[in-house]
């Protein structure tokens, strides 16, 4: 058909106004190659994605005023990748992004000192959120300087231990909009700084305190905030029964308390401090005193109560049924290395609760099938179940949760006696995304195939330890759940070149360990490169078969790669030197490599610039120059070191008893 004569094509973005434009981008997938091809397609494209990107999350520091020019809009900015940030960058961010800039996380970050975040917190007016968690180094004077940020409503100060009272004390005076700080593991911080934060941030609905040295003396203050919704005071060991029932009040707002590892706390205690905290919908006293039927008595009057932790507590029958019978609308329990959990106690608690949405019973290695029974009968509705280490629950039981808990999302049976009928009776929970079945020894291809064929919505799946898995099994799994993400094949002997082949056909795949699998060679390795753009972690320690040539490919199609371990393999010099080519490449983990020298070790660690963490044989120490350590190190980079000599494969079963002896 001929084009008349004065029509001119045209591009439908040129009808498209810029608002309508954005809302397409904001539909893209969440890969962040997608917008970056569209971004190249054309120069208006070029800049339109500049000024749509409202997030970034750079990898280097010495691109920030590159990719700060061309994003001009940028509101929320994740420098956790970029493990140096001197007060300059931080200058520079406070100048470009002056106007805009509402978040910024430097949980990652150090090399920088009171002066840059005064800098940014004075020049970015608009600033809600700052992540400054792992800042060992950050003293009394970098908290006065946060305390110029008068908008501030989130801060994160985990694990900064030099900052005292008095630097809290600032925050408290000059950040009154606080709704949420976590000043989890600063010790120099005790009653004084706690009890200035609820005095002065009347707004505050999130107080993470864990591992502080505060005692009673700030409590009445912290409960008498009327809109804390989340209290965290993990590890408090200081706070006791004693100091609780002289409480006069509780807290009417709160939804969350977690109080584990809170030994000197029990039932008594508890009672005073949930006292008129009636809208309480999650507690957690994972670690702490023992689940009596006094404990669950406590809990009566909590009748809003939708998730109870109690991980790691001595539980008795009589704690599991009064939890039972007082807790009307749980829909979450987490029983995780409870010890006393019997099978009379956990049907008496779950049989109760037909609506309960989540159950972990991990370690619990007294249940048997009776609990499975009354669990799959009791609660159809399951999304997540964690039953790793059950082994008293015979293969049979493991039939039931496919026919009776067709909800599930979620399901650990890691080191179980599951076999390929239980596996072919799960594989009728459609919705699984995530299976967990490592170290289960009596299951095969047969039963790894019907998960293939049915459940096609596996984003993980762990197969650590699975000796009786082939490349049949994968091959099951990669073409019947295109959206893997996370596979662990590790130390299963029988898989070859044709698994990885197999899975190279999942795109989305961005985790894949294959540790202790002697017959993958780079040939597997080079399909997973091309097919798997978006890997990010790799684990092929123990695969002897893989040698530079597998690196090259990794080199050039694998460039989100950020976390590699190379240990016990043929990779050389010249394999690692190749990998400087990732810029995103940030761990690497290289023990015993034989074809490894000084030199080309040394080489491979200056070329790539972007490594934050790398552990090495011990024995590099001291052939390594001083000077290259300390260049690395500036740069941001941290060396861990091993001297583990070289072990031999114990055969499965055995090194299942070995296990089971050491738990």
């Amino acid at each position: 058909m001929k084009r008349q004569k004065g029509v001119v094509d045209e591009n439908i973005f040129d009808v498209l106004t810029e608002e309508i434009v954005f809302t397409i981008l904001d539909f893209l997938d969440p890969n962040p190659l997608d917008k970056k091809s569209f971004s190249l397609a054309c120069k208006a494209f070029y800049g339109i994605e500049s000024r749509h990107r409202k997030a970034l999350k750079p990898l280097r520091s010495e691109h920030l005023i590159t990719v700060l020019k061309r994003y001009p809009h940028l509101e929320r900015l994740d420098l956790s990748l970029c493990p140096r940030i001197t007060d300059n960058s931080l200058t520079i961010i406070s100048v470009l992004c002056k106007s805009t800039l509402r978040s910024i996380d430097l949980s990652q970050s150090r090399f920088f000192s009171h002066v840059g975040l005064w800098n940014l917190a004075t020049n970015c007016s608009g600033l809600v959120e700052i992540d400054l968690s792992n800042a060992t180094e950050l003293r009394d004077a970098g908290a006065a300087a946060i305390a110029q940020a008068k908008n501030l409503e989130r801060l994160w100060l985990a694990r900064c231990k030099l900052i005292t009272d008095m630097g809290i004390g600032c925050i408290a005076v000059g950040c009154k909009k606080l709704r949420s700080i976590s000043l989890k593991w600063c010790l120099g911080v005790g009653d004084l700084g706690v009890g200035l934060i609820a005095v002065k941030c009347k707004q505050i609905r999130h107080l993470d305190l864990s591992y502080l040295p505060i005692t009673n003396k700030c409590l009445p203050c912290i409960l008498q905030l009327q809109y804390l919704e989340d209290l965290i005071l993990v590890g408090c060991f200081s706070i006791d029964d004693d100091s609780l029932v002289a409480l006069k009040h509780g807290c009417k707002s709160l939804k969350k308390l977690d109080m584990s590892s809170c030994q000197n706390v029990s039932h008594v205690g508890l009672s005073s401090l949930t006292s008129d905290a009636r809208s309480l919908q999650q507690l957690a006293l994972a670690y702490g005193s023992p689940v009596t039927h006094a404990l669950a008595d406590s809990l009566q009057d909590l009748s809003m109560l939708q998730s109870i932790k109690l991980d790691g507590c001595a539980v008795t029958y009589a704690g599991l049924k009064g939890i039972g019978n007082w807790c009307a609308l749980l829909r979450e329990v987490s029983l995780s290395k409870c010890s006393g959990v019997t099978d009379e106690g956990l049907s008496s608690l779950v049989m109760k609760h037909r609506d309960l949405r989540k159950l972990d019973v991990t370690c619990c290695r007294k249940i048997t099938q009776v609990s499975i029974a009354y669990i799959t009968n009791s609660c159809p509705a399951l999304t997540s179940l964690k039953m790793e280490s059950c082994t008293l629950v015979p293969s049979e039981a493991f039939v039931l949760i496919g026919q009776r808990c067709l909800c599930l999302e979620e399901l650990d049976l890691t080191d179980n006696e599951i076999d390929d009928e239980g596996l072919k009776s799960i594989s009728r929970c459609f919705k699984l995304t995530s299976l967990k079945l490592g170290i289960c020894l009596n299951i095969t291809d047969e039963g790894l195939g019907h998960v293939g064929m049915r459940c096609s919505k596996l984003i993980e799946l762990d197969l650590y330890r699975c000796v009786g898995i082939t490349d049949s099994g994968i091959l099951a799994i990669a073409h019947g759940c295109p959206g893997l993400e996370m596979i662990n094949v590790a130390y299963c002997k029988d898989i070859t070149d044709s698994s990885l082949i197999s899975l190279s056909k999942c795109p989305r795949l961005n985790t894949f360990e294959s540790r202790g699998c002697p017959s993958i060679t780079s040939l597997g390795l080079a399909a997973i490169a091309v097919g798997c753009k978006q890997l990010a972690k790799l684990d092929i320690k123990k695969c002897h078969n893989i040698n530079d040539a597998g690196m090259i490919p990794l080199a050039h199609f694998s460039q989100n790669l950020r976390q590699i371990n190379l240990s016990y393999s043929s990779v050389t010099d010249v394999g690692l030197l190749s990998l400087a080519s990732i810029s995103c490449l940030q761990s690497m983990t290289i023990l015993h490599l034989k074809g490894l020298t000084t030199s080309g070790l040394a080489a491979a660690l200056l070329a790539c610039g972007g490594l934050t963490k790398v552990k090495l044989q011990a024995s590099f120490k001291s052939l390594l120059p001083q000077p290259l350590f300390e260049h690395l190190e500036a740069r941001g980079c941290m060396f861990q070191w091993r001297d583990k000599v070289f072990q031999a494969e114990l055969d499965p079963i055995c090194w299942k008893l070995q296990l089971e002896d050491m738990q």
